[in-house]
């Protein structure tokens, strides 16, 4: 069943709210490496308008602005000095001049001339045409080339100043750039540390019951591949967001400064931003949370193929099984393909038609009437424009390209932040004493599912070490008795004490502290021989690990083995037979020296040989131990101080083996019927 996500601002907002409080973590880090980034927009955006003071002021300006002053002029030419006006210091006018080019090369106009238009030579008189206007000018000097780069060489030497100023600008941008991009991304493995760390410590304090109901491949899912596109929010997107946010911001800026009425033209461009966000945002959530919960089912279904696959292979459903896989992975691959078409349609396409109506639309508006009239705009003013209007559309393909990984990391984000807010259970460093082993259940009653009893009004005495055996059919409830036991869940009526201490009233660690556990089916960690026996606990001794092998009958073969105790373990301890696994587990148990030791159905999964060990072992094991003991096999609870019988909840039945079989009734029914099993085996 693939989850459903309904979209849900409140919730929305409560995950934008924990990412930033995980971001606040690494604050100064990421106010710094935001500080680095404003200031390299700065020193990239510096660029353009320093090309406008190179075009206009140095450039352009050569034909515009020049004076004869009767002395101390720059430039010396034909025994008159001159100057431009901008550089005037109190010098007397004689007259404006003007420096023109035409096509037939560069004059010296004693007059100021009109800008722009067509310009001929003719007879010495120059001659300028704009539109219905015609201006003449006589008396006109042509100039060499070396005349010309006079009059040039002070603006030369300006443009060669300024363009090393924007290399320089160029380099300390990069430097900025590297600096910020260094700072956010430690900011962003830093805050995925700690929030892995967080989900992994929030995990075991998880009541089991969670872990009942929830697919494992799922949780697994969260914790791995969902705090990985966590990682990539804060590493990839957040950056380029707040990179594109701050150079939109400047270039509207600098935009204000080439021209005020620029500035407020290009302010169109926020809300037609917002507007294309929100569209994009609508259209795309929805197929971002399927995709993340497709990914987590495929998930749950690839690790629940792999452990039975066994079982798939044994029955030949190699095709049912890859059927049902292959319909995630296409639902999958369509939604996919969706959000692909909509970035198509949505980024660059639409970034690159926009940009080009926008540079379309200055050229006829205003860069016709620059270059015709010259009224309007100066040339530099109109490339530095031009230039602003391609940056600007720069963050926004950047923006609308971070849309959709940004959707899905808010989408696993949500799915972390949910795991995270399942209620767990204080891991509490309390202590208590070790347990004289005295357990009694008072009328207890138990369900997993609310008007589903499983247990019902059961009453259990056991004094400290007695042997109590449970016995029934599957379902019958012995099972439960056991979580309820090891504190895996707690009754719904009723109280459990041990000692005479409601234990629901106790520290869950403080209670298990003094309880050791065997399973039917024995779970091996990837290690050692050692590790499995100890948990890593370095107090544990060597001598003491081998006690619980001798105790159990385990040492037999560890001693086999090539490495011994330090014998790698594989995966589930995979290279080990089930009864070798189980006397692991014995002794693990063991080692710890537990008050109370429960054994769910701890001999089923062992050969007779190594149940008649177990079974001798455990006569000493479990003097002065409190012991529940599941088991099938009635033969190995002959010798327990009480026998119950459960069927649907209830405790049916209950005595010694001789009394019970004496009673006649279920167990002696039970009794009799393995024992013919075993005689005709």
């Amino acid at each position: 069943m693939i989850d459903q996500y309904e979209l849900d601002p409140v919730r929305r907002k409560k995950t934008i709210r924990s990412l930033v409080g995980y971001a606040k973590q690494v604050k100064r880090s990421i106010f710094l490496g935001l500080l680095l980034l404003f200031l390299a927009v700065g020193a990239e955006l510096a660029g353009p308008y320093i090309a406008k003071i190179i075009i206009d002021d140095h450039i352009v300006a050569i034909e515009r602005d020049w004076v004869q002053v009767e002395s101390g002029g720059s430039v010396t030419f034909d025994g008159n000095s001159y100057e431009k006006e901008p550089r005037l210091d109190g010098e007397p006018i004689v007259r404006p001049v003007s420096i023109v080019q035409t096509a037939e090369g560069y004059y010296l106009v004693p007059d100021a001339v009109m800008s722009g238009g067509i310009r001929e030579v003719d007879g010495g008189v120059l001659t300028i045409t704009r539109s219905e206007e015609t201006a003449t000018y006589e008396n006109i000097v042509p100039l060499s080339s070396a005349d010309v780069f006079q009059f040039y060489e002070t603006d030369l030497r300006a443009v060669l100043t300024l363009s090393a100023l924007y290399i320089v600008l160029l380099l300390i941008a990069a430097g900025l750039n590297w600096g910020q991009q260094m700072l956010l991304q430690r900011s962003a493995h830093t805050i995925v540390k700690t929030m892995r760390l967080d989900v992994m410590r929030h995990l075991q304090t998880i009541p089991v019951r969670y872990f009942d109901q929830t697919p494992i491949g799922k949780i697994v899912s969260r914790v791995t591949n969902d705090t990985e596109t966590i990682r990539d929010l804060y590493l990839g997107v957040l950056a380029r967001v707040f990179q594109s946010v701050v150079m939109m911001i400047g270039v509207l800026i600098a935009m204000f400064f080439l021209d005020v009425r620029l500035g407020l033209v290009s302010l169109i461009i926020i809300p037609v931003v917002i507007v294309w966000i929100k569209l994009f945002q609508r259209l795309s959530t929805r197929n971002n949370f399927r995709v993340r919960a497709l990914v987590a089912d495929m998930n749950a279904q690839l690790n629940e193929s792999i452990q039975t696959m066994p079982i798939i292979q044994s029955y030949v459903k190699e095709d049912l099984v890859y059927d049902e896989f292959n319909e995630k992975n296409s639902d999958n691959f369509q939604t996919r393909r969706k959000l692909l078409k909509l970035d198509a349609l949505m980024s660059h396409n639409l970034v690159n038609f926009f940009r080009n109506m926008a540079l379309a639309l200055l050229i006829w508006v205003v860069g016709a009437q620059t270059l015709g009239t010259g009224s309007v705009l100066t040339l530099g003013i109109l490339y530095a424009y031009i230039d602003y209007v391609s940056r600007i559309f720069e963050p926004v393909t950047q923006i609308m390209n971070q849309l959709s990984p940004l959707q899905q990391a808010l989408v696993s984000a949500d799915r972390m932040f949910q795991l995270l807010d399942e209620e767990g259970e204080d891991v509490s460093m309390e202590r208590i004493p070790r347990f004289k082993g005295e357990v009694e259940f008072k009328d207890v009653s138990f369900s997993y599912e609310a008007g589903k009893p499983v247990l019902q009004h059961i009453d259990i005495h056991a004094s400290p070490g007695e042997t109590i055996a449970l016995v029934g059919h599957t379902g019958s409830g012995k099972s439960s008795i056991m979580n309820l036991l090891m504190r895996f869940y707690d009754p719904s009526e009723g109280t459990l004490n041990i000692d005479g201490m409601d234990v629901t009233k106790l520290p869950t660690q403080a209670v298990r502290d003094h309880l050791g556990i065997v399973l039917q089916d024995p779970f091996l960690f990837t290690g050692s021989i050692k590790t499995n026996v100890t948990l890593g606990d370095e107090t544990i001794s060597d001598e003491r690990i081998w006690q619980a092998l001798t105790a159990v009958g385990a040492d037999r073969f560890v001693k086999q083995l090539p490495q011994g105790l330090d014998e790698p373990v594989i995966e589930r301890g995979a290279s080990l037979s089930s009864g070798e696994r189980q006397l692991i587990s014995f002794a693990r148990a063991l080692v710890f020296d537990p008050a109370i030791l429960v054994l769910d159905e701890a001999t089923a999964s062992v050969d007779s040989e190594t149940e008649a060990l177990i079974q001798e072992a455990l006569k000493t094991l479990t003097k002065g131990r409190t012991t529940f003991v599941i088991a099938h096999r009635l033969s190995t609870i002959r010798e327990a101080d009480q026998i119950l019988v459960l069927d649907h909840g209830h405790i049916i039945e209950r005595g010694n083996h001789q009394s019970l079989i004496a009673f006649g009734g279920v167990y002696a029914r039970m009794h009799e019927l393995q024992s013919k099993q075993q005689a005709i085996s």
